[in-house]
């Protein structure tokens, strides 16, 4: 109860003023020898082998800063009704791809990498669909209360991170619905197959590629990615490549590691660069072991 209270307390702040915060954190985790500096440093080094010293520190720099920043990010939007999300948009790209999927019925799976603000993207998408989601509850009572509240302000339907849940969401693309997916994520062994993610050769989820294989559907990659100014958020929607349809697993995963890797390279720093993805790569290599 104490930590749902709290962050209803820090949504009550303007957002600019949350943001200085985060910047104010992010400047003593920089400086320190902090976990999300270590792994940051880690992957920013296997993902960007030719950059030097320097050009390696001002990553690191920017990219812990805007992870502090989507995090207070996150609090405030879901404290707040739908509209102030919406309201925080200010330009969209190719809107028409995602109208355009839906019209003709077949389904859409929008993958949206860990990348930029994209819990905004709810509120964004529900203005044209009830999507199906999957949601696997926080293991803080609190902060998952926080977040189910969140959720219950939109259209979507929530499902489990299960079989039951596939099974509903399979049901739901062959009736022409939306999905939505976060795919670069580390799965577990029976789930992924290695392919190569910023030049590293990593265990990476099936999930995507064998729902597109089965149902043929639309396949589309979804983005927001703060302004400069940091009051607003620009949304990129991108039709994703056909070869994702493929039955061939390899080369479906393949394809879609590469557009995920295309999509962050709009803006690299906003990417969460302090989630262990290459804890798994091919030899059972991890990389975060001292």
């Amino acid at each position: 109860m104490a930590i749902y209270l709290i962050l209803k307390f820090i949504a009550i702040f303007p957002l600019s003023f949350l943001q200085r915060i985060a910047r104010w954190a992010a400047y003593l985790l920089f400086h320190t020898n902090s976990s999300i500096k270590r792994i940051t440093t880690i992957n920013l080094r296997l993902a960007y082998p030719e950059s030097n010293e320097q050009a390696l520190n001002k990553r690191i720099r920017l990219s812990i800063q805007s992870q502090c920043m989507t995090y207070i990010e996150f609090v405030k939007c879901w404290g707040m009704p739908p509209q102030y999300s919406l309201d925080l948009l200010k330009n969209i790209h190719g809107a028409d791809l995602l109208e355009k999927a839906l019209t003709n019925q077949k389904g859409v799976i929008v993958v949206i990498p860990h990348f930029g603000c994209w819990e905004l993207l709810n509120a964004w998408l529900n203005v044209y669909t009830q999507p199906m989601i999957m949601y696997k509850p926080d293991k803080i009572k609190g902060v998952n209360r926080y977040i189910l509240d969140a959720r219950q302000n939109f259209n979507a339907t929530l499902v489990p991170t299960n079989e039951i849940g596939i099974r509903q969401i399979f049901k739901h693309l062959k009736q022409g619905g939306l999905t939505v997916v976060l795919p670069d994520h580390l799965p577990k062994a029976s789930g992924g197959i290695y392919s190569h993610f910023f030049q590293q050769s990593t265990l990476s989820a099936t999930l995507v590629s064998k729902m597109a294989a089965k149902t043929q559907c639309n396949v589309i990659g979804l983005s927001c990615i703060r302004n400069p100014e940091l009051s607003s958020f620009d949304v990129h929607c991108t039709e994703l490549p056909q070869t994702i349809l493929s039955k061939d697993l390899q080369q479906s995963v393949d394809c879609l590691n590469l557009a995920m890797q295309e999509i962050i390279q709009l803006a690299p720093e906003q990417y969460i660069w302090s989630y262990k993805r290459f804890r798994n790569c091919f030899g059972n290599v991890n990389v975060y072991r001292k």
